[in-house]
């Protein structure tokens, strides 16, 4: 989308800038995975596509500045060093895993599956869009491994 203007707001979250006011969004990465800094959708708190800049490079330097720090924020991920339990219920997956953070329970939907990433391991995204890393099955513990066992190649 040319034309887009992006700054940061007083409380923290990226705004675009449309006739001269800003709406205030949050950055959905867009796949391909392989390209974390390309394709991204600007939303708002309706979930609703503001903007899509397929290249940040033909944004402006205060644009780019702003969201290079957003995809900063965006690019936020948790590491899982153990899985604790997997249950199924109607059409949500709830998780409980140890993070290098702590512990923590999310939720994906059925028809979600993790992705296999290309460096091994695999990347899981929640509900609210959080993301979790996991690392290959060899480096987990036996529990994590068998919970684990229906998401492996």
């Amino acid at each position: 989308m040319s034309g887009v203007a992006l700054r940061g707001g007083d409380d923290g979250r990226l705004l675009v800038i449309i006739d001269d006011k800003p709406v205030a969004v949050r950055l959905r990465q867009c796949f391909p995975w392989s390209e974390p800094h390309r394709h991204l959708s600007l939303r708002d708190d309706d979930d609703r596509e503001i903007a899509l800049i397929d290249d940040p490079a033909h944004l402006d330097a205060d644009s780019r500045r702003a969201l290079d720090h957003a995809l900063v924020v965006a690019g936020f991920v948790l590491d899982v060093v153990r899985v604790l339990a997997i249950d199924e219920e109607i059409e949500i997956r709830q998780w409980t895993v140890e993070t290098r953070h702590g512990r923590r329970t999310f939720q994906t939907h059925l028809d979600d599956w993790p992705r296999v990433l290309p460096a091994g391991g695999l990347l899981i995204r929640d509900v609210a869009g959080d993301l979790y890393r996991l690392p290959e099955a060899k480096d987990l513990d036996r529990t994590s491994r068998d919970l684990l066992w229906a998401f492996a190649d």
